[in-house]
């Protein structure tokens, strides 16, 4: 069973926040799925993590190709075929309990400048708590990632 870090993105965009989690997670030895809401919008990220500086190669693909359950990371906008022990949602994208209690983590990242995001996440921390589940919450609010609250599983 695993926890849910909220991401709380105020100083930075999710293209810029995502490849530092992601590199984490590969560093883990995790399998990792992003899951977005649009696939224009995941090609559009996929776009951004191509470009990203060659000492940072972040090995990926969209939902869609022929070797799908072969990729580190994996960008969906669903159920991911590459048996992930991380999951990544960003622009809202739907998590439930029992995605965090099947990952080894799920990283929630929201726009803390979009209304509807804020109210999406904290819908979400709600139900993983309710749930039982692990929680961080992450501000980058002072310029730098800080944890300002936690729920312990249980």
């Amino acid at each position: 069973m695993g926890d849910a870090y909220f991401y709380h993105l105020t100083h930075s965009p999710v293209e810029r926040t995502l490849p530092s989690l992601l590199g984490k997670a590969l560093g883990a030895g995790w399998r990792i799925a992003v899951r977005g809401r649009s696939r224009d919008r995941l090609d559009w990220l996929d776009q951004k993590l191509w470009l990203g500086p060659d000492d940072d190669f972040l090995p990926h693909g969209v939902e869609g190709g022929a070797h799908d359950a072969l990729q580190p990371i994996l960008l969906t906008t669903g159920t991911a075929a590459n048996d992930p022990a991380c999951l990544m949602a960003i622009d809202g994208a739907e998590v439930a309990a029992s995605d965090v209690s099947g990952m080894q983590r799920v990283c929630i990242l929201f726009d803390g400048n979009d209304t509807e995001a804020l109210e999406m996440a904290r819908a979400q921390w709600r139900t993983i708590t309710a749930a039982g589940l692990g929680a961080k919450y992450w501000s980058e609010e002072s310029g730098r990632w800080e944890m300002k609250s936690e729920n312990a599983p249980g």
